[in-house]
């Protein structure tokens, strides 16, 4: 059985520690990722892992920037872990560790802000429209309902932010801040990779309600998508068969960890604030029964796991 992964330690240098992923310095041109089994919910990292999460995260990101490489080009290297072990010195006796979980990427300079299209009208977009009719403040056409197909999708620029929640902003506020050609690029790339992704995932019964996409900027000056790349948890993933329009809709990612926390929430027993609750064994299982679930949907293969 595989044992999850909390958190990485390589003899590289270590460049970020986020939520999910370590970021190891490998040279001044590449990146080592390595995703860990650490989930988060309400913005608080939980105790305990959800095996095979990382895995998914990984070898998803892979499958889809070789798939989407012709729309717009990526940092990706190699997510094998033999390669990446002979590539890195010092790695070959982590190679175990690696396999499944690790990405070699060309390092850029990140854009600061996420890109979010929206297919759907769904989460925050849909809170704020039921409230005022717009999102980030710019009106959206009357009439809409929960879970209702926008099309064109919308791109929705958003903030990003290190600790709490990404804050959308108008694709004004991001021409004022990048420039105009700049901003229109990222919309077309964004607006591309989703349709490119909706549509491969659309006929193997995954609905891409929404996705955030981030970019960075190569030494050569070209535009990379980078990080993670329409995976559960930089999307909202609806299974086809289950679609009502009118109301909110299953995901497969981390909703029975989300639906259970919110549960502790409404009864008073977790305020939503660190340290987070413990887990039941059951909702653990139920969350990563959902990651891997949308893996085998989209590839149509079973996950490498580390043994």
């Amino acid at each position: 059985m595989t044992v999850p992964l909390v958190a990485s330690q390589f003899s590289l240098p270590l460049v970020r520690r986020g939520k999910v992923r370590e970021v190891y310095e490998v040279d001044r041109d590449t990146l080592l990722l390595v995703a860990s089994d650490r989930v988060s919910a309400f913005d608080v990292v939980m105790r305990e892992p959800v095996a095979h999460k990382g895995a998914v995260l990984t070898q998803l990101s892979a499958f889809w920037f070789q798939r989407l490489a012709s729309v717009i080009p990526n940092h990706f290297l190699s997510a094998d872990a033999d390669e990446i072990a002979e590539r890195v010195p010092g790695l070959e006796p982590l190679r175990t560790a690696l396999t499944g979980r690790a990405m070699l990427v060309r390092r850029t300079t990140p854009v600061p802000f996420e890109c979010v299209v929206r297919g759907y009208i769904t989460g925050s977009a849909w809170a704020e429209y039921r409230e005022s009719g717009t999102l980030a403040g710019e009106p959206l056409p009357t009439g809409l309902v929960e879970s209702a197909r926008l099309d064109p999708p919308i791109f929705s620029p958003a903030t990003k932010a290190e600790q709490g929640h990404d804050e959308n902003v108008t694709f004004g506020h991001l021409v004022k801040t990048l420039g105009s050609a700049a901003a229109e690029r990222l919309r077309q790339a964004s607006l591309a990779l989703y349709e490119g992704g909706r549509g491969y995932a659309g006929p193997r019964g995954i609905i891409i309600a929404d996705t955030k996409f981030e970019f960075g900027t190569a030494a050569d000056g070209r535009l990379l998508v980078i990080d993670e790349i329409l995976t559960p948890d930089s999307s909202r993933f609806w299974p086809a068969d289950r679609y009502q329009l009118g109301k909110s809709q299953p995901s497969f990612d981390k909703q029975p960890l989300r639906d259970y926390l919110a549960g502790l929430k409404q009864q008073g027993k977790w305020n939503g604030n660190a340290p987070p609750p413990p887990l039941p064994a059951e909702v653990v299982q139920a969350t990563s029964e959902r990651y891997l679930e949308a893996f085998r949907l989209i590839t149509g293969q079973d996950l490498e796991v580390a043994r």
